[in-house]
């Protein structure tokens, strides 16, 4: 058994993509529009057909999947959760935290913690929740 996470992006999922590619280095391994579908009833749903229906991407070793979903809304609501980020040292787990905290909103300022050389919180500008922290903690 497997458990995948899906993160709906509220039409906003292309635009997102690219953000963690630029940021994060995320890799893309598919990206397909409500267009491209190779059911005719499913190019039907979406009221914008260049809006994302499925797409996977790959962070490190971690596999996401996104989707504009049927309906676009404004703003996507992502609340409980958290992603969390491990640098492999101070420098990467500073440069993910200033990549992810432009237009985003810094919740808690990368700092050193009691588990780890640097751990910090943002939102990022899409509404999604981030810590990150370096991997291997010094003492």
């Amino acid at each position: 058994m497997q458990v995948e996470t899906i993160l709906a992006f509220g039409g906003h999922s292309e635009a997102a993509i690219q953000f963690y590619t630029e940021a994060l280095g995320a890799e893309v391994i598919v990206m397909m529009r409500w267009k491209d579908s190779p059911d005719p009833a499913l190019r039907a749903v979406s009221s914008d057909p260049d809006k994302i229906m499925h797409a996977s991407f790959r962070i490190g070793n971690t596999t996401l999947m996104a989707s504009d979903g049927v309906e676009t809304l404004s703003q996507p609501d992502f609340k409980g959760f958290t992603l969390n980020l491990e640098a492999r040292d101070d420098a990467e787990a500073e440069q993910f935290f200033s990549a992810l905290s432009n237009g985003g909103k810094v919740q808690m300022p990368l700092a050193k913690a009691f588990w780890t050389s640097l751990s910090g919180m943002v939102v990022d500008r899409f509404g999604l929740s981030w810590m990150v922290n370096v991997a291997s903690p010094t003492a």
